[in-house]
C-alpha cells in the first residue's frame, strides 16, 4: 500500500523570489510534497503581525517547475494562515519550514522576526515547524553549507515530532566550515537604537532607524556562542510567554484596591 508523502508549507519573510527560500523548497522536495506561500515581496521584521485592514491576494505562480507555489501580499504570518485555511482546503501540513533567511535570528531578533514568526503561526496551528536563518545579508549569500542540515533537521522532526506549543529556531554561522550543531538557550541581549535624523525636500524631517546589538549575556551555552564559535544553534522555542517563575512572587504581593 502506497504511503502518502509528507505535506510541507515552505514560508519565508525575504519574499517568494529571495534565494533562501528556493534552497529551502529544494531541500524539503527530497522529504515530501512541497507547497510554498510566501509574501510577493520583502517582510522583515514584520514580527507577528497580520493584516486586518486590506484585503490580502493570493495567487498561483509559476516561478519552479513541478512546485505548487502562491505569492501573498500579506505578512508571513498572513501566508501560513491563508496556506492552512485556503490552500491546503483540510489537509494539515506534517511540516512548516520558515527561511533561510538572509540573517540572523538570534537572540532577542527571534520577536522581530517575521521569518520566526511564520514558524511560530505553524506551531500555533498544531504544525511542526522550523525557522531557519543565515548570518548573510546578501542577496547572492552561499547557503550551500547549509543543505545539509536543513535537511537532517527536517528529517529528525519529522520522524520524532516536537512538543506541543513548541517549535525550532535554527541559525547558520557564514562560516566556510561548520562545528556542528548545539542545542542552545536564547542568548540575553538588546538593540541599543539610534534614530538618524534626515531632511527631505520639502524640509520635513525623517529618521532612519540604525542601532547595535548589544549582548548581555557572556553563557557559553547560548545561541550567540554557538554561532561565535562556528556551530549551528537550535533553540527549541516556544509561544508562551508568561513568566511561569514570577507567579509565586505577584501570588505574595497585596492588592488591597480601594473600593470607588
Amino acid at each position: 500500500m502506497a504511503t502518502k508523502k509528507p505535506l510541507i508549507l515552505v514560508v519565508n519573510d525575504d519574499g517568494i523570489t529571495a534565494p533562501g527560500i528556493k534552497v529551502l523548497m529544494e531541500e524539503m522536495q527530497h522529504l515530501g510534497e512541497v507547497v510554498v506561500v510566501a509574501p510577493d515581496g520583502p517582510q522583515s521584521g514584520m514580527g507577528h503581525a497580520i493584516t486586518i485592514g486590506k484585503p490580502l491576494r493570493l495567487d498561483r505562480v509559476d516561478i519552479y517547475p513541478k512546485v505548487e507555489m502562491y505569492k501573498c501580499s500579506g505578512t508571513p504570518v498572513d501566508c501560513v494562515k491563508l496556506a492552512v485555511n485556503k490552500v491546503f482546503k483540510g489537509r494539515k501540513p506534517d511540516l512548516c519550514v520558515s527561511g533561510i533567511n538572509h540573517g540572523l535570528n538570534n537572540s532577542i531578533n527571534v520577536l522581530y522576526s517575521g521569518t520566526m514568526s511564520a514558524a511560530v503561526e505553524g506551531a500555533i496551528e498544531g504544525i511542526p515547524s522550523i525557522g531557519f536563518s543565515l548570518d548573510d545579508f546578501s542577496y547572492d549569500a552561499n547557503f550551500e553549507h547549509c543543505r545539509t542540515y536543513v535537511r537532517g533537521i527536517a528529517t529528525q522532526v519529522l520522524q520524532n515530532g516536537l512538543p506541543k506549543h513548541s517549535l525550532l529556531n535554527v541559525n547558520f554561522p557564514n562560516v566556510d566550515k561548520l562545528q556542528g550543531i548545539k542545542i542552545c538557550r536564547q542568548a540575553g541581549g538588546r538593540w541599543v537604537e539610534e534614530f538618524e535624523e534626515r531632511v527631505d525636500p520639502h524640509q520635513r524631517e525623517y529618521f532612519w532607524l540604525t542601532g547595535k546589538f548589544q549582548l548581555e549575556d557572556r553563557g557559553e551555552d547560548t545561541d550567540v556562542f554557538a554561532l561565535n564559535n562556528g556551530y549551528v544553534s537550535v533553540v527549541p522555542t516556544q509561544f508562551d510567554m508568561t513568566a511561569h517563575h514570577v507567579i509565586p512572587e505577584l501570588n505574595s504581593w497585596s492588592f488591597d484596591i480601594p473600593k470607588s
